[in-house]
């Protein structure tokens, strides 16, 4: 089954391939499947061609999802670099834009990676 683009996995039940598309996540996928009337233990090869266009369908109309859903995303992303406020200087800069600590976490993004030290025991010198 072909969904916004995406080939959904086969042997998957329905309720975790529908995750596979982005922008439908677990509770939205439980979502679309109680609104379509159907079982999220099925799986993706058992679904008849009324399934899949029923699902289809809905979630075309109803989400935004897959090309569209980035597009807005970075679109916004854009926008607030351009308006040249802090959550965008953030973003531009590649480090954390909702308020966590820096100090201790994120730093491989922030490239302050720390070396492990040695045991702090150094070797003495031999005299000859």
């Amino acid at each position: 089954m072909r969904l916004s683009g995406v080939n959904l996995p086969k042997p998957k039940r329905l309720e975790v391939a529908l995750t596979y598309v982005y922008g439908i996540g677990p509770t939205r996928a439980k979502e679309i499947l109680a609104k379509t009337k159907l079982s999220g233990d099925i799986r993706v090869k058992d679904l008849t061609q009324d399934q899949e266009d029923a699902i289809r369908s809905f979630v075309e109309k109803e989400y935004k999802t897959e090309g569209d859903l980035r597009r807005d995303v970075s679109a916004n992303i854009k926008r607030l670099k351009d308006i040249k406020s802090f959550r965008g200087s953030r973003h531009a800069r590649n480090l954390p834009a909702r308020g966590q600590r820096t100090k201790t976490n994120s730093r491989t993004t922030r490239g302050n990676k720390r070396n492990m030290a040695p045991s702090g025991k150094k070797p003495v010198a031999q005299k000859t």
